[in-house]
């Protein structure tokens, strides 16, 4: 015991960055335990489409959309789920809503919004589009 009080007498800025990521870990482990928003993968993200309708929201920019994305997913970027403006989603409060992005950090955050919002059963594809076509899944283009 002596010798950690040694070290961090020692090395107090070490110490100090120590306990900060300890805390961090902390806090986010507890706050994914608490969440309301469901982490899934490509295959549930298909088995929840197809046998409870689930609802895609991607929330990537028209443009990104526009490139590639989900069949039948609804694009309504994050600023308007932000700003409370995504009046057409209202119909799915209660409908299983799964959000995408490019990478997954962002929907994880439209999905968290959507939950305060009062959305009941939102779920957030983990790794976004980049894993759903590295997983050489069904895209299509255009506009819808």
């Amino acid at each position: 015991m002596q010798e950690y009080i040694e070290f961090f007498q020692a090395n107090p800025v070490l110490s100090i960055a120590w306990v900060g990521l300890f805390i961090a870990v902390v806090v986010t482990t507890i706050k994914a335990a608490t969440s309301k928003v469901v982490n899934i993968n490509t295959q549930e993200l298909t088995m929840l489409m197809n046998k409870q309708d689930g609802k895609v929201i991607d929330v990537r920019s028209k443009e990104d959309f526009r490139k590639g994305h989900i069949v039948d997913a609804i694009n309504v970027p994050l600023s308007e789920i932000k700003n409370n403006k995504a009046t057409s989603l209202e119909k799915y409060k209660t409908s299983p809503i799964i959000t995408v992005c490019s990478a997954g950090m962002t929907s994880s955050q439209a999905a968290q919004l959507l939950v305060t919002q009062g959305f009941e059963n939102v779920s957030n594809l983990k790794g976004g589009m980049g894993d759903w076509t590295a997983a050489n899944l069904p895209t299509v283009k255009g506009k819808k």
